[in-house]
């Protein structure tokens, strides 16, 4: 009976209780995750509970991060500087294992007039890197995305500066810039945050912790060239970034007793560590500035916005180890564009001439070029993984240049021989002519100037047009003579044809007078050179030439078959044309044999 009344009651209960989505943090005064590791311990994740407490700032935000190695009491240094316990602060590890996992940020930040600027200031404390159980991948990735979102980076170092230090913090500049001009854009600049180097040692041996710093940094000397410290050097090159943005910090220890610290007051620990903390507060106050992204601050959900965009794009690049470098990393990329220009390269046909192979190495270059810049890593440290791709493959080019040589010796040397042998041809015609020898020789130089390329082609130039030449002179020096010669014996032979063939009186008269000025004429009035300048033998030559050679008739090709063919016809007409058709021509005659000679007793 009760039933009516349930429903109602229990649509009121529903609608006044909270759900979970509707949820929200109501105590912000506590530490919280904002990136924290996967499972595997190699790729990084956001916490939402955290962001929210960074979301709801309206106000221009600058975050410290504290980085180090692990069990190097980060946790502890950031609670001091917020001035709280390590029962209400940040979690304080005592066991082995690191008890900061990704990155945690204080729930409520410190307000700050910087500049005239209200400033909302988070302290982020972050995992310790050189713990068992992590890839270095992954204390990399921590690294560079504290590098990135800080304000202020403080770089808490137990005792010494170490050289591994250096290179850890050289490599998560490194990291950090390369995926913010991956996010932001590579012509954007990367705004580094400010460095404190902060060194916790008890005393130092008559240097400051500055002077500890810049000598550590300093360039070693390398008359030698060795490779190992020019790696050293190159290191601290990549530090220039930062600048005159770094500064150093000496901290003594707070007691002998590190793990009843939490358990102790100030007016128990060392009084010169209270005195030095109190100053360190003042300094990282001083250096604090909003953080700046593409010129301008960032509020909370911009800041949550930027984080977000460097974490995709910290995950899905592949990162390096430190302690491989970036010219490790970057062997892949190089070997990747190195083989890309060489199959370009390969794909020509060579040889080439200069001009066109250079063109097509320095379209090739620029397409590997722009394939490195989009793949490689780093800025800085890139430079010298592409000075070293542009080394291999200027001596790729130097080889296909080499190859490039040969093969245009190779094909120049067989247009020469093939020039050669047919100028050594044209020098024994079996009829001379000077027309067929010309057209020999524009045909083999338009050849030659059409086909030879490439570096031979110059010098196989000059030594075609020498042999051309030489050819040319021998030929027309041999001309004349061997076309006098030529011309006497065609004289006789057309004397026995007129004669005693067609019997052709004119024909042999015509022969007779050719052979007459040719043997008797030109010796008694000419020399045999001075006939060659003569009007008379000019028409001759041209004669001769318009009989012996034109674009459609080449008699030297078709002399014998000719010959042969007036041969037949001649002893044709000999022994049957005169029977049929009578005598054409006015051919010899005698009556001393005939049938009408006159009788005689």
């Amino acid at each position: 009976m009760d039933s009516p009344f349930l429903l109602p009651l229990l649509l009121i209960f529903l609608f006044l209780s909270p759900t979970p989505s509707s949820s929200s943090i109501d105590n912000f005064h506590q530490a919280f995750p904002i990136v924290e590791p996967d499972p595997g311990h190699t790729k990084l994740r956001l916490s939402r509970e955290g962001l929210e407490a960074i979301e709801k700032i309206t106000n221009p935000i600058a975050a410290v991060a504290v980085i180090g190695p692990y069990r190097s009491g980060k946790s502890f240094l950031l609670n001091q500087l917020l001035s709280l316990s390590c029962y209400e602060g940040f979690g304080v590890g005592h066991m082995r294992d690191t008890k900061t996992k990704g990155i945690w940020v204080w729930g409520t930040p410190i307000d700050l007039d910087i500049n005239g600027v209200r400033t909302s200031v988070f302290y982020l404390d972050t995992e310790g890197f050189e713990s068992v159980g992590k890839s270095n991948v992954y204390d990399d990735r921590i690294f560079a995305l504290a590098t990135v979102l800080s304000s202020v980076l403080i770089y808490n170092l137990p005792e010494t500066i170490r050289e591994a230090d250096i290179s850890r913090l050289s490599f998560a500049v490194e990291l950090a810039e390369e995926f913010y001009g991956r996010v932001k854009g590579q012509d954007v600049a990367f705004e580094p945050a400010k460095l404190l180097w902060l060194i916790q040692r008890d005393f130092l041996q008559g240097k400051s912790v500055q002077e500890m710093v810049n000598e550590a940094l300093r360039h070693v000397p390398n008359t030698d060239g060795n490779k190992n410290i020019d790696v050293v050097n190159q290191i601290r090159d990549s530090l220039a970034i930062m600048g005159d943005n770094s500064t150093a910090f000496s901290l003594p220890q707070p007691h002998i007793q590190r793990t009843k610290l939490c358990d102790m007051k100030d007016v128990e620990l060392d009084q010169l560590y209270v005195k030095r903390r109190e100053q360190l507060k003042k300094l990282v106050a001083s250096i604090i500035t909003p953080k700046i992204v593409q010129g301008k601050t960032l509020n909370g959900k911009e800041f949550v916005s930027f984080l977000e965009q460097i974490l995709e794009a910290l995950n899905k690049g592949e990162i390096p180890s430190t302690g491989s470098l970036v010219e490790v990393f970057n062997k892949n990329i190089l070997e990747k564009c190195l083989k890309l220009y060489s199959e370009k390269m390969a794909k020509l046909v060579l040889p080439l001439p200069e001009k066109s192979l250079q063109g097509a190495h320095d379209r090739s270059r620029d397409e590997v070029t722009k394939v490195f810049d989009q793949q490689h890593f780093g800025r800085h440290h890139a430079k010298k993984s592409f000075m070293q791709l542009d080394e291999e493959i200027q001596q790729v080019y130097k080889n296909v240049v080499l190859q490039n040589e040969y093969q245009s010796s190779r094909l120049c040397e067989a247009l020469y021989t093939r020039c050669e042998d047919k100028m050594d041809q044209l020098q024994v015609l079996k009829l001379p002519s000077l027309a067929k020898f010309n057209a020999g020789f524009l045909q083999c130089n338009r050849s030659f100037e059409r086909e030879c390329v490439g570096p031979s082609k110059a010098n196989y130039e000059q030594r075609i047009m020498k042999m051309m030449g030489k050819s040319r002179s021998l030929f027309i020096k041999e001309y004349n003579h061997r076309l006098f010669n030529w011309l006497v014996a065609f004289s006789l032979v057309m004397v026995v044809i007129g004669r005693f063939f067609i019997k052709f009186i004119l024909v042999e008269i015509g022969a007779w007078a050719l052979f007459i000025f040719l043997e008797t004429y030109t010796r008694m009035f000419w020399t045999a050179e001075s006939l060659y300048y003569n009007p008379v033998w000019h028409f001759i030559v041209a004669t001769w030439e318009t009989v012996v050679y034109s674009p459609i008739l080449d008699l030297d090709r078709w002399a014998i078959p000719l010959g042969v063919m007036v041969s037949l016809f001649i002893l044709y007409w000999r022994c049957y044309g005169r029977r049929k058709h009578g005598s054409l021509l006015p051919l010899y005659r005698s009556n001393k044999n005939g049938p009408n000679r006159p009788r005689t007793d």
